[in-house]
């Protein structure tokens, strides 16, 4: 079993920066990827990020790509998303979530590799 609490969201003005975290009281952490997702008004969960077990690697979403980075410390069972020059698209429900496999070495952007999730942050970005 894993628990997932997210923080970091709030409001912030167009160019500015967040930095969310996921905290998990979990099997083993360090053993399994973390990703972050999001999901807009009315419109479907997105990949935003992905974070392998040891963190050497990373992918992305296109549309965030340059702007958002995500990290993980293992030794606080805490991942990282930081989120630079925020735009009004930026704006959604962010969410972490972690893998099911251990040592997962596959595509972190796919969805059926995690199996955990957090409730969810706001992030809402002003014009």
């Amino acid at each position: 079993q894993a628990q997932l609490v997210e923080s970091g969201g709030g409001l912030v003005q167009a160019g500015g920066s967040l930095r969310l975290s996921c905290a998990a009281s979990q099997r083993a952490f360090s053993r399994y990827a973390m990703g972050w997702f999001r999901q807009a008004p009315g419109k479907e969960r997105h990949f935003v990020a992905g974070i392998s077990w040891n963190g050497l690697r990373t992918d992305y979403a296109d549309s965030v790509k340059g702007q958002f980075t995500i990290s993980r410390d293992n030794a606080k069972n805490t991942a990282y998303l930081q989120m630079n020059s925020l735009k009004p698209e930026d704006t959604a429900v962010y969410y972490c979530a972690a893998g099911q496999t251990q040592y997962y070495s596959g595509d972190l952007s796919n969805w059926n590799e995690y199996d955990y999730w957090g409730q969810g942050t706001q992030v809402t970005v002003s014009s």
